[in-house]
């Protein structure tokens, strides 16, 4: 990848381009990132959209490259951003819809895009205390869920996500849209399933994962007393033995009908909400 886009060595001064062309090197190593194997080697990822980029810079992400439409020149916001970028050390690129297009892989594209550097936290960081709760996905697949799964946990209050196993990457494209910006929000945490289980016997929290065999009602259980490490697993396969086996509760939702499951970002919707429900309520209500 060009000097430009990685800003190997020490951080130089950010500066404005235009850009028009498609075979500019820059453009292709942002487009690149659409590849999980560019993705790893570089550290970063692509976050579309005005908010997103401003809610990700709040939040103190480290912004390598910022990418604007030419339709956004001139707008207050856009140009805040961009001066942001600048005086953090990164790159602005003002570049035709043509090329936003491309790089968004989107026909009416948003007006704004921008080039983060990735964040992880390690797993042994992560002490579960007082009402916290956590969310471990044992090998989710799905870009769409997972994404929908953050920006829920994000909802819900809750402290972190823990991805288990081989899990898709939560830096692509997909997942990143579908969070609507909450990835910024929360500590993401990679790990395997063997580390996963040393760690949990090291930390006083209370397992609970959704399992179809040996389960109660997932509203009976306690969530009040520890803090919640809530487990969920693979969208096909559901839990493998050894992590169902380590959980301290085994809960399952009741269900009637013909619908013999329920889609993974949804039950985990449910169960995060009942998890959390005695520490939320809606402002102003008696």
């Amino acid at each position: 990848m060009t000097d430009d886009f990685r800003h190997e060595g020490p951080r130089r001064v950010g500066q404005v381009k235009e850009v028009t062309s498609l075979a500019n090197p820059i453009i292709k190593d942002i487009k690149a990132l659409s590849l999980k194997k560019a993705r790893d080697e570089s550290r970063t990822f692509l976050a579309e959209g005005l908010k997103l980029v401003i809610d990700a810079l709040d939040r103190g992400w480290t912004i390598r490259t910022l990418v604007y439409a030419k339709a956004g020149k001139g707008k207050p916001l856009v140009e805040k951003v961009a001066a942001r970028t600048v005086a953090a050390g990164g790159l602005v690129l003002e570049v035709s819809e043509k090329v936003m297009s491309s790089i968004t892989r989107r026909e009416n594209p948003q007006m704004v895009a921008a080039v983060f550097e990735q964040r992880w936290t390690a797993l042994t960081d992560i002490q579960p205390n007082g009402s916290e709760t956590w969310i471990a996905l044992d090998r989710v697949r799905d870009p769409g869920n997972l994404g929908t799964i953050i920006r829920t946990a994000d909802a819900a209050g809750a402290s972190g996500v823990i991805l288990v196993g081989d899990c898709t990457d939560p830096f692509s494209l997909e997942t990143v849209r579908a969070t609507m910006g909450s990835m910024f929000a929360l500590p993401l945490v990679k790990t395997t399933s063997a580390e996963f289980l040393k760690w949990k016997k090291s930390v006083d929290a209370r397992l609970v994962a959704t399992h179809l065999a040996g389960a109660v009602d997932y509203r009976t259980i306690d969530y009040k007393s520890k803090p919640v490490i809530l487990m969920m697993g693979n969208e096909q396969s559901g839990l493998p033995d050894d992590l169902a086996q380590a959980a301290d509760k085994l809960a399952r939702i009741p269900q009637v009908g013909m619908a013999d499951s329920l889609n993974l970002a949804v039950a985990t919707g449910v169960m995060l909400f009942e998890v959390r429900r005695h520490l939320l309520t809606l402002e102003g209500a008696k």
